[in-house]
């Protein structure tokens, strides 16, 4: 069973994902990943509850009439070469990473034959998505683990590598709701990154080749440092508050889209023309 090869396609969850009303985002991949024909691998590598948390993924990807799903339980680095976790992932229409420590992800997955054979899929047409942990991942640098709610401050982020489906940028998850802009600005100062995504829970970025389209009920943060006009990074300590000048700030609720190689918003929708702001006082 394959999906289509003519596109790449990643679904990046900020966590906490609605599973039992209409389930909005994970239907929304469902159909990506061949609707009633999908066949879904559940990567549960990032939680120490493998079984309860694959099997409540079971129950909604079941739901929604995905054909088959499948659990890949690699609680070790020794289980990431499974011939029967392979087979599987080399039928797979959809690729699935559930939440929980994204570290654990990368300890376990990183560069072994499973990592390999999920971006083989990937690059022949499967749709890899990612909730919360899962999300954290989809770049070539992540978060490992950051202070919220604070100002920027380099000591603030931890940084580590990523599985590399979306290079180039960097992602936060849980983003409104535990007030990580702070952090998503430090990650970014910390990485050679242009482009910082800060995603809300129960609310998805669909990357599609190039561009990316809003799913939820909240809305994707987007922090644009390629014009910033100033920053303080090379003379503070690591103690000391970071200063950005010239950034650009983007946020984009449901419906909304954004080209990756432009760096802009696509609005072509005639509820999506900007409004001209009046000076007047």
């Amino acid at each position: 069973m394959m999906a289509s090869e003519s596109k790449r396609q990643l679904v990046i969850i900020g966590g906490a994902e609605d599973k039992d009303g209409d389930s909005q985002i994970l239907r929304e991949f469902v159909r990506r990943a061949g609707g009633i024909k999908a066949h879904i691998v559940i990567i549960t590598a990032a939680t120490e509850l493998p079984r309860d948390v694959g099997e409540n993924y079971i129950r909604v990807f079941e739901r929604l009439g995905a054909e088959n799903v499948r659990i890949i339980d690699t609680e070790t680095r020794q289980d990431a070469t499974s011939s029967t976790a392979l087979e599987a992932i080399a039928s797979a229409t959809g690729i699935f990473f559930t939440g929980g420590d994204q570290s654990r992800i990368i300890s376990i997955l990183k560069d072994t034959e499973i990592d390999a054979a999920i971006h083989k899929r990937y690059s022949e047409g499967a749709v890899v998505a990612g909730t919360s942990a899962g999300a954290a991942v989809m770049p070539d640098k992540m978060i490992v683990e950051g202070d919220a709610q604070t100002h920027a401050r380099l000591e603030t982020v931890e940084m580590g590598v990523g599985l590399a489906f979306l290079p180039g940028v960097v992602i936060d998850q849980h983003f409104s709701e535990r007030g990580r802009l702070g952090r998503l600005m430090t990650a970014l100062m910390q990485e050679p990154a242009t482009l910082g995504f800060g995603i809300d829970e129960n609310t998805a970025m669909v990357v599609t080749d190039h561009q990316i389209e809003i799913v939820g009920e909240g809305a994707v943060t987007i922090v644009d440092d390629s014009e910033m006009t100033y920053s303080n990074v090379d003379v503070i300590l690591k103690d000391e508050p970071l200063a950005i000048c010239g950034a650009k700030l983007h946020i984009l609720p449901h419906g909304y889209k954004f080209d990756l190689q432009t760096r802009k918003p696509i609005l072509d929708q005639p509820s999506q023309v900007p409004v001209p702001v009046s000076t007047n006082q």
